[in-house]
C-alpha cells in the first residue's frame, strides 16, 4: 500500500510535508522525532500540518538529516530556531558538508530556485526562510542506537546516493527510514540514485534488505506498507542491477559521458509516470551515475572512486 498523503502512516509516525517531498514524525510516549529534512518549499505546509495534526511542538527532541542533499535538508534551519530544544543529527560526513561555505552557497542557491519556482519569494522573506548552514549537534554511525522515549533508533550507514548517507531503522515499527539511498519510488520504476558510488549503493541495498521492514519511508513521493514494503528493497536491487548493465553497455557503446547521459536521462524521462522528477535532477543523477561507470572502465579493479 502506497500512503503518499500527509497524514498517519501507522499510530507512530506521521507524514508530514507534500508528496514530491516527505519528512516524517515519529512519536515515542512523551518524546518525538522527525525524520528526514526536505525542501525548503514546505515549511509553510509542516506549519499547517503541526496544526492538523496536534501536535505538542515541545515534545519534539530531534531532528535527523539522513544526508546533506538541498532537498533534504531544507526546513531544518527554520525549525531549529523555532524549536532551539530538538537537537539536530547527522553523520560526521553531513555535519561536514553542511558546514562547508561552497555547500551552503549552493544549497542557498538551489533554495532561491526552488522558492521562486513554487512562488513563495514573499513568504520565505517574510518566514526568514535563507539557508546559511546547519550545526550539527549530535554525529551518529551505523551501529549507534538513539532513544525516542519507548523507540529505539537504530543508525544503518548506507553511502552510494552520497557519501553521507545514513537510514534509521525503528525495530518496534518494523519501519526503515532510507531517504534516497533505497532508490525513489515511482509507481511501478524504481530510480536508482547511485549519485556518489554505484558499488556502495548497490552494498547499501543489500544490506537494508537484511532488516525485516513492514514499514518503508521515503522522503520523495511517499511510504509503503505491508508487502509493498516487504518488496521494496529487492525491487530496488533488481532495478539497480539493471540501470547499471544499461549504463555500462551505454558507455561501452559511446565512449562518451555526456552523449550516453542525454540518452538515458531522455529514456528515463518516458518512464517516469507524470513527469514526477523535473528532468534536470534526473539529468544530474545519470550524469554523476555515468562518471562513476567511466572512471570504473577506466580502473575496474579499483575498489571506490
Amino acid at each position: 500500500m502506497l500512503i503518499d498523503q500527509p497524514g498517519y502512516v501507522t499510530e507512530k509516525i506521521i507524514l508530514l510535508g507534500r508528496r514530491e517531498s516527505c519528512v516524517y514524525l515519529l512519536k515515542g510516549r512523551n518524546e518525538y522525532a522527525l525524520l528526514g529534512g526536505g525542501m525548503v518549499s514546505i515549511v509553510p505546509d509542516v506549519l499547517k500540518q503541526i496544526g492538523t495534526f496536534q501536535i505538542d511542538e515541545a515534545k519534539i527532541r530531534r531532528m535527523i538529516v539522513l544526508h546533506s542533499h538541498f532537498d533534504h535538508c531544507g526546513i531544518i534551519p527554520f525549525f531549529k530556531k523555532r524549536w532551539p530544544w530538538a537537537t539536530v543529527t547527522a553523520s560526521a560526513r553531513t555535519a561536514e558538508m553542511l558546514s562547508s561555505p561552497k555547500i551552503i552557497q549552493s544549497i542557498a542557491f538551489l533554495n532561491e530556485m526552488l522558492l521562486a519556482r513554487s512562488g513563495l519569494e514573499k513568504t520565505a522573506g517574510e518566514m526568514g526562510l535563507d539557508f546559511t548552514g546547519i550545526a550539527v549537534e549530535a554525529v551518529v554511525a551505523g551501529g549507534d542506537r538513539l532513544p525516542c522515549d519507548d523507540l529505539t533508533l537504530e543508525i544503518i550507514d548506507v553511502p552510494g546516493h552520497s557519501s553521507c548517507s545514513v537510514a534509521v531503522y525503528v525495530q518496534a515499527q518494523k519501519a526503515l527510514f532510507a531517504s534516497d539511498a533505497g532508490g525513489i519510488p515511482a509507481g511501478d520504476w524504481i530510480f536508482t540514485a547511485a549519485n556518489s558510488n554505484f558499488d556502495q549503493y548497490q552494498e547499501s541495498l543489500r544490506k537494508m534488505a537484511g532488516y525485516a521492514v513492514d514499514v518503508y519511508l521515503a522522503e520523495h513521493y511517499g511510504a509503503l506498507a505491508g508487502s509493498d514494503a516487504r518488496d521494496f528493497l529487492r525491487r530496488s536491487m533488481d532495478f539497480a542491477a539493471q540501470t547499471r548493465a544499461l549504463l555500462e553497455a551505454s558507455y561501452a557503446r559511446t565512449g562518451n559521458v555526456k552523449e550516453s547521459s542525454t540518452e538515458v536521462t531522455d529514456l528515463f524521462m518516458q518512464k517516469i509516470p507524470g513527469n514526477l522528477l523535473p528532468k534536470e535532477i534526473i539529468a544530474l543523477v545519470v550524469g554523476q551515475m555515468f562518471n562513476y561507470i567511466a572512471k570504473k572502465a577506466s580502473h575496474p579493479t579499483a575498489s571506490g572512486l
